[in-house]
């Protein structure tokens, strides 16, 4: 398998069915919005995005199955699995925010081999494959050199459904506020990632989130240099819905504030 040329084949397929979002987006009325749970929004036009994908993906790997967050009856592959967010952000899309993405990772076995975020409003097209670099519309992109946690800008994500950790992330938030440049939240986790990969920000942090959120994004973040863990400081941050992606530099001290308090 040549992952270079499937994973620039998958960059053209998001391209693509971002200009289908993008040109949705003045066709929405307010009864397209679908609530499937608290403050957790879907639209015809997240599932005809994952209803396009699917269908040109399929080509391109037809034995690969599919992780997909509008539907989960999609069967699985045996080696190789599609994991794709068809709309990262929809919150933003609905209320036209001009910041969303599609998210695209394929994974072989447990772990993840190409990955591809594209922000549609940009057209910013990030993307990676295990044993290569990592790139922003053709050119190589690496993760910040910052080397300590006061010189850095950070992002995260609210919790918007999962409270349990609410008083823990509070306290991070505090911590962050009160010793580094800045902390930002732009509503797709996908495009958190991607900018941690090409150094806009040195580090992101978030819980509560889903595969199709980080798979993409995590792949571009390590092959950038990047370092990626859970809160506990372990590899399970593809299905343990918490996640920590930040440059090596910081990882330590970052990691410890997390522990801290989580």
């Amino acid at each position: 398998m040549n992952l270079e040329l499937l994973t620039k084949q998958v960059a053209n397929i998001s391209r693509i069915t971002g200009g289908f979002l993008k040109n949705e987006i003045k066709n929405l009325k307010s009864t397209d919005i679908i609530n499937k749970g608290v403050n957790n929004f879907v639209t015809y036009v997240d599932k005809t995005s994952e209803e396009r994908l699917v269908s040109e993906l399929s080509k391109i790997l037809p034995e690969a199955g599919f992780i997909a967050e509008e539907n989960p009856e999609y069967k699985k592959g045996e080696l190789y699995n599609w994991i794709i967010d068809p709309l990262d952000g929809t919150t933003n899309f609905i209320h036209g925010v001009p910041l969303y993405s599609i998210s695209i990772a394929l994974m072989k076995g447990n772990k993840i081999i190409s990955g591809v975020v594209y922000e549609v409003n940009l057209n910013e097209c990030f993307y990676a494959w295990e044993g290569g670099n990592s790139y922003l519309n053709g050119q190589e992109i690496k993760v910040s050199q910052t080397e300590k946690l006061n010189d850095s800008l950070l992002a995260t994500g609210f919790p918007y459904y999962d409270y349990s950790k609410l008083n823990e992330y509070i306290e991070v938030f505090k911590y962050i506020m009160k010793n580094t440049h800045g902390i930002r939240r732009l509503g797709s986790a996908a495009v958190d990632l991607a900018y941690v990969a090409c150094g806009r920000y040195d580090g992101f942090y978030e819980y509560g989130l889903n595969s199709w959120d980080v798979a993409a994004g995590s792949i571009i973040v390590r092959q950038a240099g990047g370092v990626l863990s859970d809160f506990s400081g372990q590899a399970n941050y593809i299905f343990g819905k918490e996640i920590i992606a930040v440059n090596p530099l910081i990882f330590d001290e970052f990691l410890k504030i997390i522990k801290d308090n989580f």
